[in-house]
This record gives C-alpha cells, structure tokens and sequence, in this order.
C-alpha cells in the first residue's frame, strides 16, 4: 500500500484542487470528511487541514477534536484550517475590516522555516477570506506576513504544525506547490506516485480481490471506462466481458469506430444496436428529465439483458473516478448527488461492484490511460453526456433530427481538430434548437433548423469559460454546416459560462 496524506474537508471548494497538487508531486493522499479520520491506518503519514466555507465563530461551523491528530503527526491548516487550529487553542480570529481576497505579496517570511524553503520576500499568494487570526497563542511563531495580513502564516511551537492564511494550492500562489512540496519534504514523503506505480499495484489487488470471477463492464466509448476496461483485461483477461450500446443517440459511426478501437485493445467487447427500442420509447417526450430516465432505464434493460446471456458474472465493473465519490457524499455525511455512473445496475443485477478508478482525478486516469498503451485520440477524448444527443436535441427526439445533429456535430469535431483546436477544449458539441427561421438558399427561401455550436474550457467541469475560438473557425465551420447538413440554415454560438449556465443545455 502507498503512504498518504489525508486532507480533512471542510467544504472548501478548492479542496479537491489541494488533492490534486499533492498527485502532481507524486504523492498519495485522500480527501475525506473532517470528522472521518481514518485512525488506525498505518499508511497515513501526515494531515492537511482545508479551508471552509464557514466562519470558525459561526455556530454551525464544523469544530472537530484535533487532540489525536496534532503531534500525532505533520499538519498543515489552509485558510479556514488555520483559523480553526488558531481558534480551538485559546486564540482570536475576528471579522476583517474589509473581506480580504486576490493576490497580496509576502513582506516579511522567515528564512530559517523549512515550509518556506526557497520562497522568498515578495512572493504572490492568493487571500479568500473574510475572518483573520488577530491573537496568537504564546506557542505560536509568525512565520509570513502580507501587507494586511500580519499572521500570513505561522508554526505551532514544540510540534510539527504549519499554517497559511492563503491558498497554496491555487494557480495565483505563484510559490503555492513549492510550498506544498516543502511540507511533503518536512514528511518524508517518498514521492513514488505515478501512473506505473497505480497500474502495478491495481493490477496486483484486482487480481487478488476478483480470483477467477467474470466481470461484465458497460462501455460508453468514454475515457473512464475504457481505461476501466484495459485495467481489468490486464488483471483478469478472457474473464471479463464488455457490453457497449448503441442508444442510436451517439456520434456519427461512433459505434463502429469504437468498436474497432476496443479490438485493436484485445477486450471481448459485445457491441448491442438497440437504437429502435430507444426511439420508440422517446417518440414524443419533450421534458428533459423524463428523456434522461427513459434513457437511463432503456440502458439498464438492454444491458441485463445482455448480462443474462452469459453465465456465472459475479461482479459489475465501472469506471466511477474519484470526484465522483467525493461530490456523492457530503462532508456531513448525505448525499446530496446521486451517484450517476451507478443508475440502479447494482441492486437490479444483484451484482458486486468493482471500480478500479475510484481513487483517480480525471487528469491521472488520461495519464494511466497512456501509460497503458492505449491510442491518444481515446485518451484525449472529449467528455460525452450518458444520454448523448438526447440532451443535445431540445424538445422530442426523431431518427431525423439525430442525423442532422449527428452531421452537424461530425463537421464541428472534425474541424476542431484540423484547425488543432480539439485539444484546447475540454468539451465541444453541437445542439439542435426547437427552432426554426426563414433563410436564402440559392434564390429560394428557406424554412429551417437553427443548431448551436458549444465549446468550453475546464480542468475539471466544476466551472467551465467558454472557449474563445477565432471568429475565422467559427465562420467556417457555420458555411461547412449550413451548406452540407439537410435542414440546418442557422448557426449560433454559446457563449455562456458555467456557472450560472451549465456546459449541456439539457
């Protein structure tokens, strides 16, 4: 098993950001609720503290026993993290005169700190708080000090205890990594993270845990899964079993081409064509969460029905990764979002779940991805919806509306990635509107479909900018469609942000 850090959540939004820059520096960590500290685990080697929403003085605040964590092992509070370790030993954090946030500069930082390591007077750190530490107590050491904010940063006494009132783990922290990397030094830390050390230690337990059990995995075509797939043919070969559906809401010989990209991968892939059950069943519905669960459970249905015909599968693969474990539970403890790569397969196939991502970020599984071999315009893919098309066609769903949008979003990719745009985007897709305008073709009028282009920048799809392609693309690429796609004679580009819009307009 890997050594760890553990960072106790305290329902910051910038707390999976943390994990992630701590996997940069080739080190194991966990993100967990604050008041889940997993004692007993011999792995753990030190803790970080998050920052909160909350205020340390708010009477909801979560105020969890530290005694067992601090001189037990190294800690570093961030932010809220700070004040509460500040707060809970007898000192005073108050309302700021003024909400400090953005960048300030460090005017004072103790060259002898270990956590400061090559950080020097004058360093950019990034401020997001309204509350500051205005009383130390006696055993606490100013370390780091901005402008306005004398306690930046300080050391607790006769302990390995560190803490920053500002965000290392943000990009305007220009020193933010090396001050984590600091501290993982300060632990000992043996940095041996990396995508060859997961695939050897995964393979190893996924052959331990399943023995000679079948695994049935759903394959979208998606990073997640494919990966997920691969994992597990490396571990358990011939004794799993690939199920991929064609809903009839996928890309343009999007079924074909992945089918031959998962040959090329050795998997034993049973490619299902349900796409009349589909249409059938959504023939006529408009609203989209009642499109998404006729999908949802069209899937499902298909999918045992597939299971049935095989014998003796005891286990249910997925490609659930780790943002998604951590948004299903909240840090109090109830889910305030279902899990969406579940959808009830479990419980109806009466199956055990194997999920060998679940401790990945999306930006490690693309690079287990291409550690394992497989082909970069797999790995690279763009995030696509379950339902597909079917909330990318606003209003009811026919065979005819599919294919405008599937050639429509044919021409749109494909010129992303001509143009060496593709990989610019972290997701990019063409939406057919329910409405229709008058037009020009030649000398006749028109009466035809309106399609939006969508095209967003993200890391991680919490936030999402939409992407600022040269207006010289988008001319083409709206002349591409509305000469060559039947029906389309209007071309519109999104540009809203996430939030308050969301990246799918369904």
């Amino acid at each position: 098993m890997h050594e760890k850090i553990i960072i106790l959540d305290f329902g910051s939004q910038t707390t999976q950001l943390i994990g992630r820059r701590v996997r940069d520096l080739n080190t194991y960590c966990e993100i967990v609720p604050y008041n889940k500290f997993p004692f007993g685990d011999k792995t753990v080697k030190a803790v970080i503290l998050s920052g909160s929403p909350f205020s340390v003085n708010d009477d909801d605040a979560f105020k969890p026993d530290l005694s067992k964590i601090r001189g037990q092992y190294p800690v570093l509070g961030i932010c809220y993290g700070a004040q509460y370790l500040a707060y809970s030993s007898g000192g005073k954090v108050e309302k700021g005169d003024s909400r400090e946030y953005g960048r300030a500069h460090l005017n004072y930082v103790d060259k002898d700190e270990l956590l400061f390591d090559g950080i020097v007077q004058g360093s950019q750190v990034w401020m997001s708080h309204g509350d500051t530490i205005t009383k130390m107590p006696e055993s606490f050491k100013i370390i780091a000090s901005t402008a306005d904010v004398p306690i930046a940063a300080y050391k607790i006494n006769g302990e390995q205890t560190w803490a920053v009132q500002f965000h290392p783990e943000v990009f305007h922290s220009t020193d933010g990594t090396r001050l984590l990397s600091n501290f993982l030094n300060i632990c000992g830390m043996k940095r041996d993270w990396s995508p060859a050390s997961f695939i050897e230690t995964t393979v190893a337990e996924l052959k331990k845990q399943l023995g000679n059990d079948k695994v049935i995995l759903a394959l979208s075509g998606g990073v997640d899964s494919s990966v997920t797939a691969v994992l597990l043919n490396k571990a358990i070969g011939k004794n799993l079993t690939c199920v991929f559906v064609d809903h009839g809401l996928l890309r343009k010989n999007e079924f074909k081409n992945v089918l031959d990209d998962y040959e090329h991968l050795g998997l034993n892939v049973i490619g299902v064509d349900a796409s009349k059950k589909f249409y059938d069943a959504l023939a006529g519905v408009s609203d989209p969460e009642q499109k998404r669960k006729i999908i949802g459970k069209g899937f499902i249905d298909v999918f045992d029905e597939e299971a049935h015909k095989l014998k003796d599968i005891k286990w249910l693969g997925q490609g659930t990764i780790y943002p998604d474990i951590i948004e299903s539970l909240s840090i109090t403890g109830t889910v305030i979002k279902s899990h969406h790569n579940v959808g009830g397969l479990p419980e109806k196939m009466n199956l055990k779940l194997v999920e060998p991502l679940r401790l990945l970020f999306k930006d490690e599984v693309r690079r287990v991805g291409l550690e394992l071999g497989m082909k970069e315009h797999l790995i690279k893919r763009h995030p696509f919806p379950g339902p597909g098309l079917g909330i990318r066609i606003l209003g009811d769903i026919t065979p005819e509306k599919v294919r405008i949008l599937q050639d429509a979003d044919e021409i749109y990719i494909r010129m992303l990635r001509e143009w060496g745009l593709y990989d610019q985007v972290w997701q990019a897709g063409v939406i057919l509107l329910p409405i229709k305008s008058v037009g020009v073709m030649g000398d006749e009028r028109t009466y035809e479909n309106t399609v939006a282009l969508r095209a967003v920048t993200s890391t991680d799809a919490m936030t999402a900018d939409w992407a600022h392609l040269p207006y010289e693309f988008l001319a083409k690429v709206s002349n591409e469609i509305i000469n060559k796609v039947r029906g389309v004679n209007r071309v519109v580009y999104d540009i809203s942000s996430k939030p308050p819009a969301t990246i799918e307009w369904e």
